[in-house]
C-alpha cells in the first residue's frame, strides 16, 4: 500500500504510479518500498481518480455549488430563518467530522426538498413555507463550511485568489436566480417551474463533490506545517471568537451588505418600474404577473457588478498588500464609502433618467461587492483553522439576523408608512419608496466604519492566531508504510 502526506491509505498502488500530496508534489521515500505490488484494474482506476482531487478542481466544484446555493435561494427567498438557526450547528460539526460529506448530504437534502416544493399546490401553502425551511437547513450547510475547505487547500495571495472565485457566486447565483425566476413565471404561467432546473444541477454538484474535492487536514497549508494535536472546546471557541476585534468587526461590515443587498433585490426592480410610471414611460400594473424587464435588467446587472467587484477587490487587494499589511480591510472600507455615494444617486437621478439610474447602480454595486471574498479572507487569517467553519457560520448568522433577513420587510413597512397620506398617488408612491431604501446607503457608511475598525486591530488579532496555532500544532510525523 502507499500513503498520502496526511496519513490517508490508498491500497493497491504500484511503484510506477505517483502517489502526489494536495500541492502536486510526489511523497518521497515511497518508490523503492519493496512491499508496493501492481495495482488491479479498480484500483488503477481509483489512483487516477485521486490525481484528480487537485486543489484548483476542488475550488471550482465548490463554487458551481455555491452558484446553485445563491441561485435556489434568490428564486424564492423565504427560508433565511431556518437558514440563520441551522448556521451555527453546521459550524460545530464542519469543525470537527468529514466536512465534505456534510457539504454533500447538505446539497442533496436541498435539491431533493426544493423539486419536492415545486409539485406543492396552493392549498398546502404552509408546506411549501416548511420545505423552503428545509432548504434553508440544507443550504447553511455548504455556505458554513465550503470556505474552510479552500482556507485549507490554499495561503496567502492563492488563497485570496481562489476565494474570489468561490465568493464570484453569489453574484452570478443572484443573478441567474432573479433571471430564472422571472423567466420561468412568465414563459410558463406558473413560478413553480423556476424550482425544477437547480435540482438536477445540485444533485450533480453534490456527486462532484464526493467524487473529486479532497478532505484536508485542517491547517494542512498554514505555515506552522504541523498537525494539529489537539482541539478547543465549543465553549472556549465562541469565546475567542467574541474577543477576536477583527473577526466582530468585519462580521458587523458584513451584515451592513447583506442589509443593503436584500432590501436592493426586493425593492429595486419595484422603484424602477414606478419611476417609469412616473415619466409616463410605462403603465401601471394592475395584472397579477407583470411585465419582468426590470427583473431581468437587475438581475444581468447583479452578475455582471458582482462578477467585477470580486476580481477587482481581489486584484486591488493583492496590490495594495505590498504597500500595507492592513490591505483587506482598508480595501473593504473605501469600496463601502465609495459605494454610498453612487447608491445615494440612484434616488436622485431616478425620477428623470431610468438609464442614469442604472448607471448609479452599476457603479454602487461593483464597490459593495468588491469586500465579500476579501472579508473571508480576513476571516481566515484571524481564525484559527479548527474555528473556522464555527466563525463562517456565525459570521453567516449575523449577516442575515442583522441584514437580509429583515431589511426587505423594514423598508416596506417604512415604506408603506409613508404612503399612508396619499396612496393613490403615483408620484407619493415612487417617492416613498425612495425613501425608505435611503436608509441603505447610511447602513453602508456605517459598515465602512467597522471595516475601519477591523483594520485598526487586524496585525494583532492575525499575530495572536499564528502564535494560537503553534501552540496547537506539532511537527508532522514520518509517513508508515
Amino acid at each position: 500500500m502507499c500513503v498520502e502526506s496526511d496519513g490517508c491509505e490508498i491500497e493497491g498502488c504500484s511503484s510506477s504510479d505517483e502517489v502526489r500530496t494536495l500541492s502536486g508534489s510526489m511523497s518521497p521515500g515511497l518508490k523503492s518500498n519493496p512491499d508496493l505490488h501492481p495495482c488491479k484494474p479498480g484500483q488503477k482506476f481509483q489512483a487516477a481518480l485521486l490525481r484528480c482531487r487537485s486543489p484548483a478542481a476542488a475550488a471550482g466544484i465548490l463554487s458551481f455549488g455555491n452558484v446553485l446555493n445563491y441561485m435556489d435561494r434568490y428564486t424564492v427567498a423565504v427560508f433565511i430563518c431556518s437558514f440563520m438557526v441551522a448556521a451555527p450547528i453546521f459550524g460545530y460539526l464542519g469543525d470537527r467530522f468529514n466536512r465534505k460529506v456534510i457539504l454533500s448530504c447538505g446539497i442533496f437534502f436541498w435539491s431533493i426538498v426544493t423539486l419536492s416544493s415545486s409539485f406543492i399546490s396552493k392549498e398546502y401553502y404552509w408546506l411549501f413555507v416548511l420545505s423552503r425551511g428545509l432548504v434553508g437547513i440544507g443550504e447553511s450547510s455548504y455556505s458554513s463550511i465550503s470556505p474552510t475547505i479552500i482556507g485549507d487547500l490554499f495561503t496567502s495571495n492563492s488563497r485570496t485568489m481562489m476565494l474570489s472565485v468561490f465568493y464570484l457566486a453569489i453574484p452570478l447565483g443572484s443573478g441567474l436566480g432573479y433571471i430564472l425566476g422571472s423567466s420561468a413565471k412568465v414563459a410558463a404561467g406558473d413560478w413553480h417551474w423556476a424550482l425544477r432546473v437547480s435540482p438536477v444541477l445540485g444533485i450533480t454538484a453534490g456527486t462532484l463533490i464526493l467524487v473529486f474535492v479532497p478532505e484536508p487536514k485542517r491547517g494542512s497549508v498554514d505555515q506552522m506545517g504541523g498537525r494539529i494535536k489537539t482541539r478547543t472546546s465549543w465553549l472556549c471557541d465562541m469565546k475567542a471568537l467574541a474577543k477576536n476585534r477583527s473577526y466582530v468587526f468585519s462580521s458587523l461590515a458584513s451584515a451592513a451588505v447583506s442589509f443593503a443587498t436584500g432590501a436592493f433585490g426586493m425593492w429595486i426592480p419595484l422603484y424602477l418600474a414606478r419611476a417609469q410610471v412616473v415619466q409616463k414611460t410605462a403603465e401601471a400594473c394592475t395584472k397579477e404577473i407583470c411585465s419582468s424587464t426590470d427583473s431581468l435588467i437587475f438581475g444581468a446587472i447583479t452578475c455582471v457588478t458582482g462578477l467585477l467587484g470580486v476580481v477587482i477587490g481581489a486584484a486591488t487587494t493583492r496590490f495594495c498588500r505590498q504597500k500595507t499589511e492592513r490591505a483587506d480591510p482598508l480595501v473593504c472600507a473605501v469600496s463601502m464609502l465609495g459605494s454610498a455615494i453612487f447608491i445615494c444617486l440612484i434616488f436622485v437621478v431616478a425620477k428623470k433618467s431610468i438609464v442614469g439610474a442604472y448607471v448609479c447602480i452599476f457603479i454602487g454595486e461593483t464597490l459593495l461587492f468588491l469586500n465579500w471574498a476579501i472579508t473571508a479572507d480576513i476571516l481566515m487569517f484571524v481564525v484559527i483553522p479548527t474555528r473556522r467553519a464555527t466563525a463562517v457560520a456565525f459570521q453567516s448568522f449575523t449577516s442575515h439576523l442583522l441584514g437580509d433577513a429583515g431589511s426587505p420587510y423594514l423598508i416596506g413597512l417604512i415604506s408603506d408608512a409613508l404612503q399612508q397620506s396619499y396612496a393613490t398617488s403615483a408620484l407619493w408612491r415612487f417617492l416613498s419608496l425612495g425613501y425608505a431604501l435611503m436608509l441603505c446607503p447610511f447602513i453602508i457608511v456605517l459598515g465602512g466604519m467597522f471595516f475601519l475598525a477591523t483594520a485598526l486591530f487586524f496585525l494583532d488579532d492575525r499575530e495572536k492566531a499564528e502564535k494560537q496555532l503553534s501552540q496547537l500544532t506539532r511537527p508532522p510525523s514520518s509517513v508508515k508504510v
